[in-house]
């Protein structure tokens, strides 16, 4: 099993999709963020979306590959090989209950790596008059997947990693109760058998059920927020991570921001996440955020 880099610039069949109350208060519910402006509907403003909320919206197209991507002619086969290997979001403003968006694909990038091959797929959502709204570029490690040429693409720069003896400006412990993973997978509607089937775990040589991925991503977003950015995720413009461990249900994280830097209208805070033995379970975490 081989691929190319001639994929790079395939496009799926786009979705559209209009974006609900219960959507945006069910993501949430599933990190456990009470900020009002997600959940108080009373609000004059009305309440807006988890930012992260996007990563939900753009499952609605990785998950049915066959259905959006068929038309591409990018080989199926290799995803079985797949594990996500990083993420980087863009916001241009916040996700709102009745925006109708447009959700474009295309391969962004396939790279060689050292384990296989590096796929970057950019989703592009955008409102009604062709607004940029958010931007996801995941990256997806194709183990034992070489790419028979020098590869295409860019790929999104993240942080260095901070040598593990870096003390953080600050951090957040964050408990994970048993059921976290059962709860992300049907409030933020996101799904796959070794997030909440110890049996397919099992299956994959795991010793139980793993925490996603993005909801880590999604919590370290929260802390941020909260304590850079007023706890108004408005101001949020950017985040990103390499996924470099495993999360189980029933543990502790500690999530440590490292650096804080000033930026244009905004800084820019360096992260990482831990899990209860210290070992980096995010690591080139970087958050952006506007000053107001």
């Amino acid at each position: 099993m081989e691929i190319s880099s001639k994929y790079v610039g395939a496009v799926c069949r786009p979705l559209d999709i209009e974006i609900t109350t219960r959507q945006c208060m069910n993501y949430a519910a599933a990190i456990d963020d009470d900020n009002p402006r997600h959940l108080d509907d009373l609000r004059p403003e009305g309440i807006i979306a988890p930012p992260m909320l996007a990563v939900s919206l753009t499952w609605r197209i990785s998950e049915r590959w066959e259905e959006y991507w068929s038309e591409s002619g990018f080989p199926t086969e290799v995803l079985a090989r797949q594990i996500h290997y990083s993420e980087s979001l863009e916001w241009m403003r916040p996700i709102r209950p009745g925006d109708r968006l447009h959700i474009e694909g295309t391969v962004e990038a396939i790279r060689p790596h050292r384990a296989g091959s590096l796929v970057i797929i950019n989703y592009t959502a955008s409102g009604p008059k062709g607004e940029l709204v958010f931007v996801e570029r995941i990256g997806g490690l194709l183990r034992g997947v070489p790419c028979v040429d020098d590869g295409r693409g860019e790929v999104p720069l993240l942080p260095g990693s901070a040598p593990p003896e870096t003390l953080p400006l600050w951090k957040s412990t964050i408990a994970l109760s048993k059921f976290a993973a059962h709860r992300y997978d049907g409030l933020a509607d996101i799904h796959f058998p070794i997030h909440i089937s110890p049996a397919f775990a099992q299956m994959v040589g795991l010793p139980g059920i793993l925490f996603q991925g993005t909801g880590t991503l999604a919590l370290a977003v929260r802390e941020i927020v909260l304590r850079e950015a007023d706890n108004d995720p408005a101001r949020l413009r950017g985040a990103g991570c390499r996924f470099t461990g495993m999360v189980f249900p029933g543990t502790s994280i500690s999530m440590e921001v490292l650096e804080r830097t000033p930026i244009a209208q905004g800084i820019a805070c360096g992260f990482r996440v831990l899990d209860g033995q210290g070992k980096p379970v995010l690591s080139n975490g970087a958050v952006t955020v506007a000053l107001s």
